[in-house]
């Protein structure tokens, strides 16, 4: 969420960088306005209040000395009832300038490039080739039918379209490279290990802005909780509401969980395979830092996620993400995409964005430099670390072999006990 100071006092500023965002959704002077009328409200009723406590002071002294205060009690009824008309207005002023707050997206980073799709992405650098195959390659649906190893159609008569049921080497494939990734994230690159609730409430879900933009888009249980989209939303809102010292600072937490989207906007497209689930499995990186080092600390993340893909030895390269592309909470955001040989270009497997102070602000998440110093706000970062189903699809149409089977990236074989999935 935006800071209302930050707009009041940066107004024009922010106007052209939302215009950069081709955003339509919100009114930048309404909110100001809003304000305005908050701030006049505010000073109306404090009058009124120091009023009746200057009055009300005086009542005692007046009877002491054996005046009426018939008059003086009528006022302090009159000045009461005022008050309360007016904090009923201040309430609802309140609530129409954070509903419309909530609805305005972070403010995009100088360096995001202009654009309006992510075809207007930049490509910042690329690692691996991709492999030039002497057979009839296949898509990693018809690979992983043809060894047995995912099922779209009993995933369906189960549940329904877009989810899987993984099986023998597929389902042990699955889990190697989320331990993989876990053991990678804590042992190499120094992250704290959660299992967090797969299920979030309202609260957390308006700390890292899915709330209220995007109920449309995740599955909501009747006990009024959500089934988490990403671990970003628990790892973010561990701290929620909380001050932390600075010396904690930086936090790197990272967890693997299901992850559940009904992805409404995304009918008919990737919809076939892994690429596209309604639930799938993902590795998460969360970092919470101070504001200084947030631009650093991006910059690690984002090699911690392609390192991952290294060790698979999957071909990847990475993007920075546009305005148009950019979504609603970062403020500056890469994308690592895979080779995958049945598409013929890249598919996005991590996105690492800075969100600045945007979450913090929205989950009262703030730290002191020093025990006498004023609380400031974190600023919050995301990664993939990494998108588990679409690292073994791009496992399977890489590594494939012109007899059917798939050849087990290095890495990845102490934890499969195989070097070559093949047909049973």
């Amino acid at each position: 969420m935006l800071d209302i100071k930050r707009i009041r006092e940066n107004l024009d500023d922010i106007k052209k960088a939302m215009d950069r965002r081709g955003e339509k959704e919100f009114d930048l002077d309404a909110v100001v306005a809003l304000d305005d009328e908050r701030r006049e409200l505010l000073k109306e009723v404090e009058v009124m209040k120091n009023e009746m406590n200057i009055e009300s002071k005086k009542i005692p002294q007046l009877i002491k000395e054996g005046k009426d205060v018939t008059a003086d009690k009528a006022r302090l009824k009159e000045l009461s009832d005022k008050i309360k008309v007016v904090d009923e207005k201040v309430k609802k002023v309140q609530e129409e300038l954070r509903y419309r707050l909530l609805r305005i997206p972070n403010v995009p980073n100088e360096k995001v490039p202009q654009g309006e799709t992510d075809a207007d992405n930049i490509e910042e650098r690329k690692w691996g080739e991709p492999r030039k195959f002497d057979f009839d390659f296949k898509a990693h649906w018809d690979i992983g039918t043809d060894l047995d190893i995912l099922d779209f159609e009993r995933a369906a008569k189960i549940t329904g379209s877009r989810f899987t049921l993984y099986k023998d080497k597929g389902a042990r494939l699955e889990r190697s490279l989320y331990n993989f990734f876990l053991d990678t994230n804590t042992g190499v690159n120094g992250y704290t290990e959660f299992i967090p609730p797969f299920m979030a409430n309202a609260n957390s879900f308006l700390g890292t802005g899915q709330l209220p933009k995007f109920e449309e888009d995740m599955f909501k249980v009747d006990n009024g909780y959500y089934l988490i989209p990403t671990a970003e939303v628990p790892l973010t809102n561990i701290h929620a509401n909380e001050i932390l010292p600075y010396d904690v600072l930086p936090l790197n937490y990272t967890a693997y969980t299901p992850c559940f989207r009904s992805e409404a906007g995304s009918a008919g497209r990737d919809t076939r395979g892994l690429v596209r689930q309604h639930q799938f499995n993902k590795v998460e990186m969360v970092k919470i830092c101070a504001p200084e080092e947030s631009y650093n600390e991006l910059e690690k993340l984002t090699a911690n996620a392609e390192y991952l893909l290294q060790q698979l030895g999957l071909p990847y390269r990475v993007v920075r993400i546009c305005t148009g592309d950019l979504g609603f909470t970062a403020a500056f955001k890469y994308d690592l995409e895979v080779w995958m040989p049945s598409y013929n270009r890249y598919v996005e497997i991590s996105s690492c964005s800075n969100c600045e102070d945007f979450q913090a602000r929205r989950a009262g998440l703030r730290f002191k430099r020093s025990k006498d110093s004023k609380a400031e706000y974190c600023h919050t970062l995301n990664g993939s670390g990494l998108a588990v189903g679409r690292a073994l699809a791009a496992i399977l149409e890489n590594y494939q072999q012109e007899d059917g089977s798939v050849v087990v990236p290095e890495v990845l074989r102490p934890y499969m006990g195989v070097d070559v999935i093949t047909k049973k």
